[in-house]
């Protein structure tokens, strides 16, 4: 379980223009990079449109979970004690799941849309588009999609062994594996051989797929893979990204299931024998 793993409940985020707010809908604002939220009895909770008193701002649609509609809304929210506004990276461990999904995915669009208010070509004002979720400038055409970069996660294996990381700057105990944006003119094949190779210096054969996961945290389509060493085992850490890298057996394994990323279920997957 990642978390986009949302079921029952199931997100739709087919993009209508022609969609607006009425009162049972959630609206969400945003400042600085963070969402408008509030925590009752320790959940996060929405805005929705009817406690605004009639009061409906401009909105631009998001997307809708169920039957439940979310909007991108301008101006000041709400203010108030019970009131805050989160960055994705501080809602990381807020509750329930599917409602943390839906705040850092509003959040990955909502900062598209501050990026490309103008044109990066010419610098005229964007305009949205009439059918699809692009920003289109009007003087010179451009047009401007969501902002997705796709990356690996790898799973170097050596029979009973895994290669876990820890990144620099991240806690003790926060274990990572090899990962990486997938650069120009490579596959993702040759990202994972790249990355493995850059960050600590091996050598891997036989990359299996395992799966995908959208990281709203970085604007990221993650692609997962296990792949096998190749050769010698001896590492050479990259220390400008990677403060260690070291073998596991599957028993000696430190991690412990977060029901988050996809590094982690990885992680259990091969601890638990799965992989």
């Amino acid at each position: 379980m990642m978390i986009q793993d949302i079921a029952p409940r199931r997100l739709n985020n087919h993009y209508d223009p022609e969609e607006s707010p009425d009162e049972e809908s959630y609206l969400l604002f945003f400042r600085d990079g963070g969402v408008l939220i509030r925590q009752v009895d320790g959940e996060i909770s929405f805005i929705q449109a009817r406690e605004l008193g009639g009061e409906i701002p401009p909105c631009t649609y998001f997307f809708s979970v169920d039957d439940m509609k979310f909007f991108l809304a301008q101006g000041d929210g709400p203010q108030g004690e019970e009131y805050a506004y989160l960055t994705r990276g501080q809602m990381f461990r807020l509750q329930p799941m599917w409602k943390r999904f839906i705040a850092v995915t509003a959040g990955q669009l909502a900062c598209w849309y501050d990026d490309n208010k103008f044109c990066s070509r010419c610098g005229t004002p964007t305009k949205h588009d009439k059918v699809e979720r692009m920003l289109q400038c009007p003087d010179c055409g451009l047009m401007i999609y969501p902002k997705i970069c796709p990356g690996v996660i790898v799973a170097v294996t050596n029979g009973d062994r895994i290669l876990m990381t820890r990144y620099v700057g991240r806690p003790a105990n926060m274990f990572a594996l090899i990962a990486g944006f997938t650069e120009i003119g490579e596959t993702v094949e040759q990202t994972v051989e790249r990355e493995v190779m850059e960050e600590v210096g091996l050598r891997v054969k036989n990359l299996r797929f395992y799966k995908s996961q959208p990281w709203s945290y970085s604007d990221t389509l993650l692609m997962g893979f296990f792949a096998e060493l190749d050769g010698d085992d001896t590492v050479r850490v990259d220390h400008q990204e990677l403060a260690m890298a070291q073998w596991f057996k599957r028993d000696e394994i430190p991690t412990k299931p977060d029901g988050v990323s996809l590094t982690n279920e990885m992680i259990i997957a091969f601890r638990d024998g799965l992989m």
